[in-house]
């Protein structure tokens, strides 16, 4: 599966990016990669394709912002989607 470009470290913004619009699958498999209590290592390197070992800080660093932005998105991000979806 091809993973779009990323960022070391996801938005933080309040609102729904262009960024987090691409991403919506990677957030989705970091979800479910968390709630089945996958290694974060092996989460950075199959949906990221880093080498945990080789770059770890970096690794944890894409791996803690991209999950933290996916659990803002369960939690409040969808409301703006929502509202997106009302305005036509």
């Amino acid at each position: 599966m091809t993973i779009p470009p990323f960022e070391d470290r996801a938005p933080a913004d309040d609102r729904i990016t262009a960024y987090d619009e691409r991403h919506f699958v990677t957030y989705l498999r970091i979800l479910d990669a968390a709630q089945e209590g996958a290694d974060w290592t092996d989460v950075a390197a199959l949906v990221f394709g880093l080498d945990a070992a080789a770059e770890p800080e970096r690794a944890q660093q894409v791996h803690d912002s991209h999950l933290a932005r996916a659990r803002w998105m369960t939690e409040h991000g969808y409301k703006h989607l929502l509202d997106k979806s009302r305005e036509g």
